[in-house]
């Protein structure tokens, strides 16, 4: 699935948790939203999680 695809189906998502939850459910899911795309990118080997919370060593 390409990252257009991803963007339009998280956009509809959002809209859906803004329009029948309110703002504060609809800032929690950005929340969350945002921690699994931290996740998802440390898993990929996208996010250098060692070189963000401490020494990085390139022994």
């Amino acid at each position: 699935m390409s990252a257009t695809k991803w963007c339009l189906a998280v956009g509809l998502v959002l809209g859906i948790v803004l329009a029948f939850g309110g703002w504060y459910a609809f800032l929690l899911a950005v929340l969350f939203g945002l921690v699994g795309l931290l996740v998802g990118m440390a898993a990929d080997g996208k996010l250098d999680v060692q070189a963000m919370f401490g020494r990085a060593s390139s022994r």
